[in-house]
């Protein structure tokens, strides 16, 4: 038997998945690491936990398959995108924690760069706005907050690095410095249209060119493993963000094809095909994913807060223990009541873009609990994901194909949430037998690259559905409930 090792390194936690020739899972190791809030706003991860926990994960994995590494012919890498790291180049030792995604302390730095003209500039070549999410100015905050950092990387002993980029560095001994085409994508200082790191962009943020990794296909050989980490070298074949990995384990390679992943935060992606479609609604036009030099290009709309605001409900509220327990208290809500929850705690993504605004809630009684709280949680996942899709059909010439949804991610498991994004969509949710499809399109680049797998025409073959979910909610209903959360969310930007 062949296997193929996707990592997949996230916000929360990092996982190793085995899968076998057949691309079913063979063996998941798991393991989560802290978050760190040193202000409000920020958010940061120890470089070290996130090589810890991939390096072991993956050892664990191949414990729990109880085989051999000699059976694995090749990894696939997928991450938490935008998240920016710095490192030695002589030692590989990080020179400041790295900065996440969800990190908002270069807002003042964007809102400058906005007010002296520079956004439509960086929008054309990037496809991105200027906003904290992205690793341009994350990055620049690092070269102009660790003393000496900028001096140094002008002299070229400093690398940059989206995560994908640090596992390979630390994987294969220092020996590449690679990325994809996906990653270098989402950091704002990557020209999309033409295909390599946009020197104004650069300059305009101070960061030397030398710093930067080189940039190839999601599917490319990048590098291979230093043969003590799991007993023989492995080829390191598939890197892709995972938003884009999961479009690609979605099955999602014709234009119009829509997926919309629910983690931490949820992120939709519209296939727009090898032309770029420039946004009018405050979306992301972004690289969907670079095969044999070809890209192709999506549209792409950020919800900061999805799988977050269940987290929320458990960690700082504390009324359940565990994720599960929604379901049943949205089940037990009164249905009298209209709470309304806009889960901003760290801003708002699209279509609305807004660092500075907060989570609020709106149309408490004193019967309000619980119950009406997990349901308001759940269903302001629904409602922003309606906000994005709407935006995109708006953008998007002819429409958004067949206007069925294909969904994946830790909530989806969620009937109850399900049901509530068809009704609130009015258009039907697909739920994939494949649930881990974030890590199986890294999986499948790589053994795609490996020859184990087959190329895009057969695995969108292999797709297969678990479920569809429906439209069941009257149409008078859901007017009534959009036009409720519209008025909260004008209201939570209005502060």
């Amino acid at each position: 038997m062949t296997y193929i090792l996707a990592i997949d390194q996230g916000t929360t936690s990092s996982r190793a998945i085995l899968f076998d020739e057949a691309m079913k899972i063979a063996a998941v190791a798991q393991e989560e690491f802290p978050q760190h809030f040193p202000d409000s706003g920020w958010v940061e991860h120890d470089p070290a936990d996130l090589w810890s926990t991939t390096a072991g994960t993956c050892r664990e994995v191949i414990e729990r398959a109880s085989i051999d590494a000699r059976e694995i012919a090749a990894i696939g890498i997928t991450n938490q995108r935008e998240t920016t790291l710095v490192w030695e180049r002589d030692t590989g030792k990080p020179v400041h924690n790295a900065i996440v995604w969800q990190d908002r302390r270069t807002a003042p730095l964007c809102a400058e760069m906005r007010a002296a003209g520079h956004e439509p500039m960086v929008t054309e070549r990037t496809g991105l706005l200027l906003d904290p999410y992205f690793s341009g100015t994350k990055l620049a905050y690092i070269l102009d907050h660790v003393e000496g950092a900028r001096e140094r990387a002008a002299k070229g002993e400093l690398l940059f690095g989206t995560v994908d980029s640090y596992l390979v560095w630390r994987m294969t001994g220092g020996k590449a410095h690679v990325t994809d085409a996906t990653n270098a994508a989402r950091t704002l200082l990557f020209n999309i249209r033409e295909g390599h790191w946009d020197e104004d962009v650069c300059r305009l943020l101070n960061v030397p060119l030398a710093m930067l990794p080189e940039v190839r296909d999601c599917a490319a050989d990048f590098g291979v493993t230093r043969a003590d980490l799991f007993g023989r070298e492995i080829p390191i074949l598939g890197i892709a963000g995972d938003q884009q990995a999961a479009t690609l384990g979605q099955a999602c390679f014709a234009p119009g094809m829509l997926k919309s992943t629910y983690g931490t935060g949820c992120f939709a992606l519209l296939n727009t095909g090898e032309t770029p479609v420039a946004s009018s609604n405050r979306l992301l036009t972004t690289i969907a994913y670079q095969l044999d030099g070809t890209r192709t290009y999506a549209l792409e709309g950020s919800i900061f807060i999805a799988g977050a605001v269940v987290q929320w409900l458990r960690d700082g509220l504390k009324i359940i223990r565990e994720a599960g327990e929604t379901q049943a208290l949205a089940e037990a809500a009164d249905p009298q009541q209209d709470v309304v929850l806009v889960p901003a705690f760290t801003g708002l993504g699209a279509p609305y873009w807004n660092a500075e605004c907060r989570g609020a809630v709106y149309g408490l009684t004193r019967n309000s609990g619980p119950a009406e709280l997990a349901r308001a949680a759940l269903e302001s996942v629904g409602f922003q994901t309606r906000d994005l899709l709407e935006a995109m059909k708006a953008d998007m010439p002819g429409g958004t194909g067949d206007n069925v949804l294909r969904v994946d991610g830790g909530m989806t498991a969620s009937d109850w949430t399900m049901q509530f994004l068809a009704d609130i969509l009015g258009a039907p949710v697909d739920r994939p037998e494949v649930l881990e499809t974030t890590a199986l399109g890294a999986a499948w680049l790589a053994g795609m690259r490996a020859g184990v797998y087959p190329d895009q025409q057969g695995f969108a073959q292999t797709w297969a559905r678990e479920r569809q979910f429906t439209p069941q909610m009257a149409p008078e209903l859901r007017a009534l409930k959009v036009d409720r959360w519209t008025k909260a969310v004008h209201a939570t930007l209005a502060v």
